[in-house]
Formats: C-alpha cells, sequence, structure tokens
C-alpha cells in the first residue's frame, strides 16, 4: 500500500534512527503526480504486457517496489503521456539492473555481453528492436520510442549517448564483481555517477518540463550544480540503506564498501562517512537551488522564448528538490530494500532467479 495515496504527508512509514534526516522530512515536502493511479496500474500492465516479470513477481511485488511512486514524486507538472513514459523506463532500468545483478551471481559472462550489445544497437535504432525474443531488449526500444516523441532529435542523440556510456559502466561493473575488484573511492564516485545515471534522470526533466534546454544554460555551472547535487544525494543515500543487502550479497560497489576497503574505516565508521556526505549534498543543495532559481528569473528577458525557457528551467530546478524528497521515502517503502524480511539476503524476492532473456 502506498504510504500517502493522496499527496498528503506519510504517517505509515517509520524510519530508522540511523538513516532518518529530519531535514528532508522538514524542509522538502513530498509531492506526487496527480497521474500517479493511473500510473501504478499501467506500469503493472506494462510489465507484463512485455514480459519483463513473470506474472507471480508482477502480482506479488510491482506495487509493493514502489518504483512508479519513485517517478511520481520526482517528475511534477509533466503531461500524464511523458509521465508514463518515463515509468516504464524506470520500470525497465530496475529490471536490468536485476538481470544484470543475476548475470554477475549465476556467472553468465556471455550473456551479459549478448545482452549489452543488443541494448547498444536498441538505443540506436528502437524501432526495429520493438518486437525482439528478449524483452529486455524489446523493453527498453519500446520505451525509448516513446521517449523520443517528445522532444527534438538533438535531445534524444544526448539521451541515447548518456545511455550508451550507462550501458558501458555496467560492463564495469560486470567485471568489477566477477574479479572482485572494490574501486577506490574517487574511482567509485566516478562510476557511480554513470551506474546510477545520474545525466540521464536529469535529461528526463526536460520533457517533462516541455522543453529541451539549450546547452547554454544546461552547461551552466549555476544549472548543472543542483542536478548534480541532487543525483550525488540520491546515489549515496542509496549506499547508506542499501549497504547490507550488498554486503549480503557480497557486492563490491558501495561507497561504504570503498571506504572500508580502502581508507581502512570499519562499518560505523564508513557508515558515518557515507551519511556525512549525505547531510553536506543537502546543504550543498539548498544553496545552489537559490542560485539556480536566480538564474531562471535572469533567462526571463522580455521575449516569449526567454519567458519559455526561465519557466522551464524553475520547473526543472523544482524537480531537482523533489527529488531528494521521493528518494528519501522510496527507500523506506520500496520492498527493493527490505532485506530483513528476505528468505535469503542475498536473493531479492522480487527477481526471477532463472536464467533470462534468449539463449
Amino acid at each position: 500500500m502506498h504510504a500517502f495515496p493522496h499527496g498528503t504527508t506519510s504517517t505509515a512509514v517509520t524510519v530508522p534512527p540511523s538513516l532518518a534526516l529530519p531535514v528532508i522530512e522538514a524542509a522538502f515536502p513530498r509531492q506526487l503526480h496527480p497521474y500517479w493511479p493511473q500510473l501504478q496500474e499501467k506500469t503493472r500492465l506494462w510489465l507484463l504486457e512485455k514480459r519483463l516479470m513473470p506474472a507471480d513477481k508482477v502480482e506479488a511485488h510491482a506495487d509493493g517496489l514502489c518504483y512508479t511512486d519513485l517517478m511520481a514524486g520526482y517528475y511534477i507538472g509533466a503531461p500524464d503521456d511523458v509521465m508514463q513514459a518515463i515509468a516504464d523506463y524506470s520500470a525497465w532500468f530496475f529490471v536490468w539492473d536485476d538481470r544484470h545483478d543475476r548475470d554477475v551471481v549465476h556467472g553468465r559472462a556471455a550473456d551479459w555481453r549478448r545482452l549489452r550489445s543488443r541494448l547498444h544497437t536498441a538505443l540506436d535504432s528502437p524501432g526495429h528492436h520493438l518486437h525482439h525474443p528478449d524483452p529486455l531488449v524489446a523493453g527498453l526500444a519500446d520505451s525509448v520510442v516513446r521517449l523520443y516523441a517528445f522532444l527534438p532529435g538533438t535531445w534524444n542523440a544526448r539521451f541515447a549517448r548518456h545511455f550508451h556510456a550507462v550501458i558501458e559502466a555496467y560492463d564495469r561493473e560486470f567485471r568489477n564483481r566477477t574479479e572482485g575488484h572494490v574501486p577506490e573511492v574517487d574511482e567509485y564516485l566516478a562510476l557511480r555517477r554513470l551506474t546510477f545515471a545520474h545525466w540521464i534522470w536529469t535529461d528526463l526533466l526536460e520533457p517533462a518540463a516541455g522543453l529541451e534546454i539549450p546547452d547554454a544554460v544546461r552547461k551552466n555551472p549555476v544549472y548543472r550544480r543542483p542536478a548534480l547535487l541532487s543525483q550525488e544525494f540520491a546515489a549515496w543515500y542509496n549506499d547508506l540503506c542499501s549497504l547490507p543487502k550488498e554486503i549480503a550479497g557480497e557486492e563490491v560497489h558501495n561507497l561504504g564498501i570503498s571506504l572500508i576497503t580502502h581508507e581502512g574505516l570499519n562499518l560505523e565508521e564508513a557508515v558515518a562517512e557515507v551519511r556525512r556526505r549525505v547531510d553536506t549534498c543537502i546543504a550543498e543543495f539548498i544553496e545552489a537551488e537559490r542560485a539556480a532559481l536566480r538564474f531562471a528569473d535572469d533567462l526571463a528577458d522580455g521575449t516569449t522564448r526567454g519567458k519559455e525557457l526561465s519557466a522551464a528551467v524553475q520547473a526543472c530546478v523544482c524537480n531537482m528538490r523533489n527529488w531528494f524528497s521521493s528518494v528519501y521515502w522510496f527507500h523506506h517503502e520500496s520492498g527493493r530494500y527490505m532485506v530483513d524480511s528476505w528468505d535469503d539476503r542475498s536473493t531479492p524476492p522480487y527477481v526471477d532467479n532463472e536464467a533470462a532473456g534468449e539463449k
């Protein structure tokens, strides 16, 4: 059950003290896109239609995983069809992440290499892969075709470029895990920006706002700074919350694990350091947000174009703020992180643990 189906403050979830962030609960009011109820239903049906999860897994886990909640709390103001396309793509991303994990766990290196190649190809020509026999390839093609319909080809090319880099980063993760290589902290942080898809989720702010942000604005440090901080918060808070799960699964990609392995910290010290970084990220975002909103105001130069651009940048920055609360509550509502309730702490109950895709 969603904690607050009507978009009111959550009272149904208890956050463990070690993970509680009072500033988020107090200063980052949670919002929910009004399309959320339909979004949840349609994404559930899409997962079934595209065979991305077995029917029994969808029935038992899809709603409780809260994938649509996460997106519906972020892209506020998006047209319904944009919101649906983003939510389906996000659900696909989580399923892909799970396939990647199972391929590592079961030593399916050849399967992973095949999938990696097919995803690259499908990203460049999605219309030709809508009926691919591997559901993950067809699912990516379907979601990308829909996302590409909203903004010009320049945005599509940028999205593809950013996602090609994400696929390659997942390949580096595959090799790291197979070889038992724990990245050093700086190496990990750079890799994490790609595997968490920082720039993909930031790119998607633009179709939600209804306008492609020109490079001169998008690459301006005043805009990029809060965008990066919102994503860094999400990645590091995820590391904080998923550390028990990833230690149980003998993972090598977690800021806490890198700190323990390479900086000589014990578990308690590593958790404290990750939390310190999370807290700093929030404080720095609040300052960067003010500057970005002033920047958005300055773009309104009296022209129609300036007015539209100013409004779009303001919408993007406001949604960067929404990412904090959406990510925060997602980690305490989603069954993806309820490790203590699993029969096997290293095997999520919502995954298909058998070989997947076309063989």
